[in-house]
């Protein structure tokens, strides 16, 4: 069968991780993803954080599957005339450069619309326009100032970082979503559009739950929180839910780092988790059996239930909870997600070749199509497809030749 976005050319533009993880996706949805690099030294995420000297990090082989790459001089004139027949020839180009960069290289909106009117001219930036439009923004500084370093971590803690790549990938995955949005326009109304997602929006969007709790506040103190004071600000709620079911992480045998398991408990199952836990009387007990009542202690519910899950292994707690229907699960170490057979059995964590670090694992795609499969592919070396991609433009092997001896790919 085709793939999903089959025929659909991109220039990638992108660097680092928000960019990347967004033309990612279009690969694995079948762009024909063109990765344009600088001579020489490429993305600047194939030499950070090297596991094997010499050879394409993961933190770049990990981000950058499916495309092909070619490298080229920007500043040259012979660099630009290749640059403006790709643009010519392309859906959609993608860009993660510092504010105005593209512009400086002498390619603003007006001139690359003018050179493909059907252009989707995507971009990510740190902040919208307006008082931060000029600031540098990185993963963590999008977590700051999106509203998630916030509200994460324990009432008597400082604001704590989410391992999870909001700020980043969380934005690239935005990215995507108005893309598909415009290239979809495109097919009635025949042209292109200015497509951009800020990374402080993208943590906001996904912090949309703090702002509905921060407007609750105004109405007295949440009690689906576990914190003792409320200010006027919604404040850091440890591992509670946050939502109308309480949920915890509760310790588990043996007791080390990752021996948790995250238990929600719902109305009906208080009652069966009461027997389990060896709490029989408290299923019907008036000052346990309802959730209004609980919810005034739910620091004592927990504690219960720990003493219970303190006595089985996270995988045993999963089984005896999950038996009994009531939401729960294992806090899963990194070594355990990559180990997962299950996990692999799906596609979700798939081992690729690499022809200069060997095989290595990678994540796989997260998107589900019956009629378009995701084959995950490995990233390309630096400049691999100069020669494939310029000869589609029509530049013949001498001119490939000159352009070599003259550094522009």
């Amino acid at each position: 069968m085709g793939k999903a976005l089959e025929g659909v050319r991109v220039l990638d533009m992108t660097h680092v991780q928000s960019g990347p993880s967004s033309t990612q996706l279009l690969a694995w949805l079948g762009a024909d993803v063109i990765k344009l690099e600088t001579p020489g030294r490429g993305d600047i995420t194939r030499g950070q954080l090297r596991d094997l000297p010499g050879v394409d990090s993961l933190y770049f082989t990990m981000l950058n599957s499916n495309k092909r790459s070619i490298t080229l001089n920007m500043k040259s004139a012979e660099g630009k005339e290749v640059f403006e027949k790709l643009v010519s020839g392309v859906d959609i180009l993608v860009e993660n450069f510092g504010p105005g960069v593209v512009d400086r290289f002498g390619y603003p909106w007006d001139k690359l619309s003018a050179l493909n009117p059907r252009l989707i001219y995507a971009s990510i930036k740190g902040f919208g326009p307006g008082r931060y439009a000029d600031f540098k923004a990185y993963e963590v500084i999008a977590q700051a100032m999106g509203g998630a370093m916030s509200t994460t971590g324990f009432e008597d803690g400082p604001p704590t970082a989410t391992g999870a790549q909001i700020g980043d990938s969380g934005t690239g995955i935005h990215l995507v979503a108005a893309i598909l949005a415009a290239l979809y326009q495109r097919t009635s109304t025949g042209r292109g559009q200015r497509v951009q997602v800020a990374m402080q929006d993208a943590v906001l969007n996904l912090c949309r739950v703090k702002l509905r709790d921060q407007q609750r506040l105004a109405h007295g103190p949440l009690g689906e929180y576990p914190n003792d004071q409320f200010g006027d600000e919604v404040p850091r709620s440890g591992n509670a839910s946050g939502g109308g079911q309480p949920g915890w992480a509760v310790k588990c045998a043996p007791g080390g780092p990752n021996d948790f398991i995250y238990v929600i408990v719902q109305p009906p199952g208080w009652a069966p988790l009461a027997r389990l836990i060896g709490k029989e009387e408290l299923a019907e007990d008036p000052a346990w059996a309802t959730p209004e009542v609980r919810l005034s202690k739910l620091d004592k519910m927990f504690a219960l239930v720990e003493e219970w899950t303190e006595k089985h292994t996270k995988w045993e707690v999963m089984e005896k909870l999950n038996a009994h229907n009531i939401p729960c699960g294992p806090i899963l170490s990194t070594k355990e997600l990559i180990e997962d057979e299950t996990l692999q059995e799906l596609g979700s964590v798939v081992e690729v070749a690499h022809p200069e670090r060997g095989s290595f694992k990678t994540v796989g795609c997260p998107l589900k199509l019956s009629d378009s499969p995701v084959e995950i592919e490995r990233s390309p070396l630096l400049g691999e497809h100069n020669d494939e991609v310029l000869a589609e433009l029509g530049y013949s092997e001498a001119e490939l030749d000159k352009f070599r001896a003259a550094g522009v790919i």
